[in-house]
């Protein structure tokens, strides 16, 4: 068997996310709501829950951190991870060479 993962277009989510918005009022709960338009267009209910809090977060309705920020304070955390090691490199180099400079003999 293979564990291969059914890639969705955002488009196809997004429409999904809305056809269970609109029509949650149509069964007792979010979650049939959520199973019954799930196999429909062939995703677990899981997944489907998981898009939805997703759009919830984006448009504010849930708390939670937007994708957009999210994926912008991974690029800044990455950039400053990457600047402490040059600059640490850069120390070792200072020193190394200070420490070259001081056991050079005196000129005349």
């Amino acid at each position: 068997m293979s564990n291969s993962v059914k890639k969705f277009s955002p488009e196809v989510r997004s429409r999904t996310v809305r056809l269970v918005l609109e029509h949650e009022g149509e069964h007792p709960s979010r979650w049939t709501a959520m199973v019954s338009i799930a196999g429909k267009i062939g995703c677990s209910a899981h997944t489907l829950n998981e898009w939805v809090k997703k759009a919830e977060i984006e448009a504010g309705k849930r708390a939670g951190v937007p994708a957009e920020t999210a994926d912008r304070l991974k690029a800044l955390e990455r950039e400053v991870r990457e600047l402490r090691q040059a600059n640490e490199i850069l120390r070792k180099a200072s020193a190394y060479f200070a420490q070259v400079e001081l056991d050079r003999p005196f000129r005349k």
